[in-house]
């Protein structure tokens, strides 16, 4: 992850800050924004599935070809054509190279987790094996807009299923549309989403997740997560209200990193100014559901920006709480969505990718 971080130093330090100019920029970005078929309606999900056998797990070793490469470092040239699961593209000399890792990724539905004062919760279920793998990048790009595929539990009575899975994958790819009009940055086109358990989770240094407060992680993903995190890895965590799914999201997190405090974020500190200048914490609601005036769902009346820091004070995880960024990526392109929202949710989408490929 390191060298992802070298190549952003002068993008980091062109940091726009005017909010004319971003409103400018950010409105001709949506302008180009076109409905993709793939989502369906506000808060289901647009998942894909696809029947047949995943890949094998293999880990990439990445070497940029043109620039942001150290003095004597070595390129990666495969011979001809890799050797990886069929359905990827060649690999060009010097971008991708391929190889088998040692190692099972645990499949299966993990053991039910509840707080200890909690509610008796149904079994959670995990996320489908193949749905993560088949959307494996095709190509090398610096950045991927890289869902957390999760355990959760299932549908009816507490849960919602699939959790992971709510605005995918039209809010990623919407994202990705608006932010390569916003920045010069390299980014790959479609989804990406991985699991937990999936060892190929460490070349991807950006990682999103919402609806956590049906999470129910198994071991190996609260070790796949926190061996991520401490790597040098990025959490990204949005759309969860009120302090019942708070509940639920502390206790997991404290499966993660059981010493380490969540603590409130200052708008001094760097995640707020890397790109844009942010100087107030907005609500931003889910699709429609600001019509009256009411932005907040449950009892998540304020809005919060948390964080998870490492032993160096490097952000870890930044938690959006009592806010919905990802409902304004997918729902901007859409006349009757208030600018103020979308704006808001787009310069934070901005800044949280700029920190994480700079620390």
């Amino acid at each position: 992850m390191a060298g992802w971080r070298r190549r952003w130093t002068g993008f980091a330090a062109a940091t726009p800050t005017k909010t004319v100019l971003a409103a400018l920029v950010l409105g001709l970005g949506l302008a180009v924004v076109v409905r993709l078929p793939a989502g369906t309606g506000p808060g289901e999900s647009g998942a894909r599935h696809v029947d047949g056998p995943g890949p094998e797990p293999a880990s990439v070793s990445v070497r940029p070809v043109r620039e942001g490469l150290a003095a004597g470092d070595p390129l990666v040239m495969p011979s001809g054509r890799m050797t990886a699961p069929s359905g990827l593209l060649p690999s060009p000399p010097g971008i991708l190279h391929f190889h088998t890792r040692d190692g099972v990724v645990p499949a299966g539905p993990p053991a039910p987790v509840a707080p200890a004062d909690g509610p008796v919760l149904p079994s959670p279920t995990a996320p489908p094996p193949m749905a993560p793998l088949a959307q494996y990048p095709r190509e090398w790009h610096e950045f991927y807009f890289t869902r957390a595929a999760y355990s959760s539990y299932g549908r009816g009575g507490w849960g919602r299923g699939q959790s992971w899975a709510i605005d995918y994958p039209k809010a990623d790819i919407q994202f990705l549309t608006v932010l390569k009009r916003l920045t010069n940055l390299d980014a790959y086109d479609d989804e990406n989403a991985v699991a937990l358990t999936d060892p190929r989770i460490r070349n991807f240094p950006f990682l999103y997740a919402l609806e956590v407060g049906y999470m129910s992680m198994s071991q190996p993903e609260v070790e796949g997560l926190r061996d991520y995190l401490l790597a040098g890895g990025f959490l990204v965590i949005d759309d969860f209200w009120g302090s019942q799914e708070w509940a639920q999201f502390e206790f997991q997190m404290k499966l993660v990193f059981p010493e380490r405090p969540i603590i409130d974020l200052d708008l001094d500190h760097a995640v707020f100014n890397t790109f844009y200048e942010i100087d107030e914490i907005l609500q931003v609601p889910a699709y429609r559901r600001y019509y009256g005036g009411q932005t907040w769902e449950r009892d998540g009346y304020v809005p919060f920006v948390k964080g998870i820091e490492d032993d160096e004070g490097r952000l870890m995880v930044i938690i959006n709480w009592n806010t919905d960024l990802g409902d304004a990526w997918e729902w901007a392109e859409q006349p009757d969505y208030p600018v103020p929202y979308s704006t808001f949710a787009f310069q934070m989408g901005v800044n949280m990718i700029v920190y994480a490929m700079t620390h």
